[in-house]
């Protein structure tokens, strides 16, 4: 079964639709989308990112190698060869240019060269994982924590399948996961109503290995907005209080955080997800967010494009200012930014492997930087299973599961029902699975599946080169696993 090829925004090749493919129908529903976005542009002018490709690609290749290596703890060998020749960050077009990455294992970095004798960074700092130094000036502008998990609570247990299960054909969807070899499996975990009843791992990973989430990420800052929510600080329609857009008849203050949350902004950005983008060799600044200094200031100074609701683009502009209403949220609480998720949300469930990675600034970068185990992934997705509830505590509003996994309306009236509030929709069909089913979806193949008809969470993780094979033997799995767990709902 195809993947349809919105439904993760790093990597466009995470998809086996092909666009020469396309029927009657939707070649006329593009036109349409087109048309109408058009129709609805505001008055103004694109402007580049600061930087060039060759930086940002650079700036990224040592982040992704130094968190593959320094969180991860994969061999240096492993995470080279497995990064993909297409990574959205690191292509390989600009990697050949690049000199060979220098592992310092002592200084916990990775240095890239680049023409000119210019150089990025990226070291692993404390508790906010592995940081891209600004080019110009290769130091941190924050003071660096540490935060430490509170002792777990109870464990995602194994469990006897109950009866009606049929665990060899479990079993089967479980290994189908790790076929073929060139899709780059690590891990594969299998809950049903919050207990594992499947589960593999592979290239060095295993129950405990922080694994790279890309864009399902974008699902964590979600669920911090949800903590934010819950706790009164926020209202999903109030207009969102980003500082910069306060000045008298500034147009963005009509964006409400319904409207981010939903990809719906309106803000002026590029990226190569855009259905009208057209590569002219700049940075499509969609990817800067990963290298910006500070991310937040970059997204806030976003002019508009469209009213607020009125389009829905897969802009990496819309996670990062989630993310900065995080910041803006906890400081009206009083509390500590880099050790809020990790209190608020992640100690609840008893997530211990999470890493969230931040600019040179300290802001988390969640649209894309950030690691957990494939069990405090699915920890994750059960929460939104369970509503928001957990182990008799409520961590998000209820309804908040159904409002993420609700089509958003500006994607809707673009014919494309299937995005949420940072989460995708399954409407199409593309996952083999029910049409209830939402997800979390990352570039290379990470996948965290909710199947509320079912009572599943299934996770799959994997490297970036095996994004493409990843995606057919993920629905291979799906297939199998469905008709083993009867319906429940």
């Amino acid at each position: 079964m195809a993947m349809h090829k919105y439904a993760t925004g790093i990597a466009v090749a995470l998809f086996a639709t092909c666009a020469a493919a396309q029927s009657g129908d939707a070649a006329q529903q593009r036109k349409a989308m087109l048309e109408r976005a058009r129709v609805a542009e505001l008055p103004g002018v694109w402007q580049p990112a600061p930087t060039s490709k060759l930086s940002n690609a650079a700036a990224n290749y040592a982040q992704r190698l130094c968190s593959s290596i320094f969180i991860a703890g994969m061999e240096p060998a492993l995470a080279k060869a497995t990064l993909g020749d297409a990574n959205a960050l690191a292509p390989l077009a600009e990697r050949v240019q690049l000199g060979e990455p220098v592992i310092d294992r002592e200084r916990t970095e990775v240095r890239v060269g680049m023409p000119g004798g210019r150089r990025r960074i990226a070291r692993r700092i404390a508790s906010q994982g592995c940081v891209m130094l600004p080019e110009a000036a290769p130091r941190i502008a924050f003071t660096p924590s540490k935060v430490t998990p509170r002792p777990a609570g109870a464990e995602l247990a194994a469990t006897p399948l109950p009866a009606g299960f049929d665990a060899g054909q479990v079993a089967a969807a479980v290994n189908a996961a790790f076929e073929p070899d060139d899709a780059f499996t690590q891990a594969f975990v299998v809950t049903w109503k919050g207990r594992v009843i499947g589960e593999r791992y592979g290239l060095g990973a295993g129950p405990d290995t922080p694994l790279e989430g890309w864009s399902m990420g974008k699902s964590v800052v979600a669920s911090l907005l949800g903590t934010l929510v819950q706790r009164g600080v926020y209202m999903l329609d109030q207009p969102a209080p980003i500082p910069e857009w306060q000045g008298a008849g500034d147009p963005r203050t009509e964006i409400r955080i319904r409207d981010i949350m939903q990809m719906s902004s309106g803000l002026r950005i590029r990226a190569e997800q855009d259905p009208e983008y057209v590569d002219d060799g700049t940075l499509a600044d969609h990817w800067y967010y990963y290298g910006a200094p500070d991310a937040f200031a970059y997204a806030a100074s976003r002019p508009q494009q469209w009213r607020p609701g009125t389009i829905g683009r897969y802009r990496n502009t819309d996670p990062v200012l989630g993310s900065y209403l995080v910041k803006l949220g906890v400081a009206k609480l009083g509390l500590d930014y880099h050790s809020y998720p990790q209190r608020a949300l992640f100690d609840p469930l008893g997530i211990r492997s999470a890493v969230l990675e931040t600019d040179a600034s300290g802001n988390f970068i969640t649209q894309g930087s950030e690691l957990m185990s494939a069990r405090d992934w699915a920890r994750l997705g059960n929460l939104y299973l369970n509503d928001g509830v957990w182990n008799g505590q409520r961590l998000l509003p209820a309804g908040f599961a159904k409002f993420v996994s609700t089509p958003a309306p500006a994607w809707v009236a673009d014919g494309r029902p299937i995005y949420g509030g940072f989460f995708w929709l399954n409407t199409d069909g593309a996952l083999n699975a029910p049409k209830d089913a939402y997800a979390m979806l990352g570039a290379g193949g990470q996948y965290t599946i909710v199947i509320p008809s079912h009572d599943l969470v299934v996770a799959r993780l994997g490297r970036y080169a095996g994004g493409r094979p990843a995606a057919t033997s993920l629905n291979r799995a799906l297939g199998l696993l469905l008709p083993a767990v009867p319906k429940s709902r």
